[in-house]
């Protein structure tokens, strides 16, 4: 992980342009009235759906330590009932690590919520952080304050947490298949088929929408494809609310803040000046759908020039004359997938990209567009050409790395470097 600090290219009139869901060259057409503007209304409804399916309540913000750690939804574990639910932090309980620390696989009774022995009462993920200083202590306390707050189906649940002396805990319910991350790109990974892709698309909509949509906006900062975890049913739920904030309340437009987030899933308006809105989290949500359309990463290091680079890629092939969808599609589906749904989506991607925050989408209205795509029928590519780009897999460069998180290890966003950080308060 790294940092994103770069200024994408001019973008032209791919985003605005009215027919740019005809760019594609789809076989099958959408509806010339499948613009954001039409899905207004559903994205309201999706919100109050979003809000009965949730618990939204407001945010009590801000709260002090003592107001946080005191919460009535989540409970202080003691140190000793994680020691003994991990079977003492031993390697084979251990289910991967990151800059942040450790994850465990530990074992609860449910009632109780005591060390139960393995194999009984529930499973959870443990997370045990490394000494980090103030920054660490800060991060680990936002995520109690969140996730202690919102209850929601896409967001990964916290159960408890446990604060002794330098040990800082996190106890989470656990989740079977891991990140997205690690299906995507992982070698030995089954690849996800293209309904998968769609279901987890519209549940991590869900979350952000749900977020957005709260009586007390919260941006999420740092959503990406190892942030979204999967339970036994490709169920998708948003984890890891270290980088969280409170968005803007009252007449203010943006939260001013320094700028901390992920490489090639951070907008650049944010970057540049270090205001933060929720079409922040909208950008990064165009990254990671393009992720799952593509199964490439938001940025390779291993690959040069615009290929480097996702956004700038796709917009590479989608942004030329041709526009043929079958050249951003991830080899991996086969051509198993159907056109009109990987031209609303790739189209919906690039409008989530969209260098300029304002012509961004909302949430609700990405939701919307994306609840309408698991209703149309896959068929594969026709023409020989088609088939035959279809059927070679991408180029990899030699070298080419397995990057696995399986239970979000990936270290979350980084600061910007010291020399070009923007001073607070602004």
């Amino acid at each position: 992980m790294g940092n994103c600090w770069y200024a994408p290219p001019k973008v032209d009139d791919f985003y605005s342009s009215k027919s740019n869901f005809e760019a594609t060259k789809c076989q099958d057409k959408p509806s010339p009235i499948l613009t954001i503007r039409s899905f207004r209304e559903k994205g309201r409804t999706a919100i109050r759906t979003l809000r009965e399916k949730g618990r939204t309540g407001k945010m009590s913000s801000p709260r002090s330590e003592d107001e946080i750690l005191s919460s009535p939804n989540v409970k202080a574990l003691s140190f000793s009932e994680l020691k003994t639910a991990t079977r003492n932090f031993r390697p084979d309980s251990l289910l991967g690590e990151g800059g942040f620390g450790y994850v465990y696989k530990g074992w609860l009774v449910e009632q109780t919520l005591t060390a139960a022995r393995p194999g009984s009462g529930i499973v959870v993920a443990v997370k045990k952080l490394k000494p980090q200083g103030f920054q660490g202590h800060k991060e680990w306390l936002s995520e109690v304050n969140y996730l202690g707050q919102l209850h929601h189906p896409n967001l990964v649940k916290l159960i408890g947490y446990c604060l002794d002396g330098d040990n800082r805990l996190l106890v989470y319910e656990f989740m079977p298949r891991g990140s997205l991350e690690n299906h995507l790109f992982k070698r030995t990974a089954q690849p996800l088929r293209w309904e998968t892709r769609v279901k987890i698309a519209i549940d991590a909509a869900q979350g952000l929408c749900f977020l957005h949509s709260s009586e007390s906006q919260v941006i999420y900062r740092d959503f990406k494809a190892s942030n979204v975890l999967l339970d036994s049913e490709f169920n998708a739920k948003l984890s890891d609310f270290g980088l969280a904030k409170a968005g803007p309340t009252g007449d203010q437009t943006h939260v001013t803040t320094q700028v901390m987030g992920t490489q090639g899933y951070t907008a650049p308006e944010y970057v540049a000046t270090g205001r933060l809105t929720s079409k922040c989290d909208v950008y990064s949500f165009g990254v990671v759908l393009l992720e799952l359309l593509t199964g490439r990463r938001a940025v390779d290091k291993m690959k040069v020039g615009v290929e480097q680079k996702l956004v700038d890629w796709a917009k590479s092939h989608l942004d030329d004359k041709k526009h043929r969808i079958f050249r951003i599609m991830d080899t991996k589906l086969g051509g198993q997938y159907p056109r009109k749904g990987a031209c609303i989506a790739a189209t919906l991607a690039m409008t989530c990209v969209n260098p300029d925050a304002k012509a961004r989408p909302k949430m609700d209205e990405v939701l919307a567009i994306l609840e309408t795509i698991p209703s149309l029928k896959c068929t594969i590519a026709s023409s020989p050409s088609e088939q035959q780009t279809l059927a070679s897999p991408l180029t990899k460069s030699p070298g080419y790395l397995d990057h696995p998180s399986p239970m979000n290890l990936t270290p979350r966003g980084s600061q910007l470097p010291a020399h070009i950080r923007l001073p607070q308060g602004r």
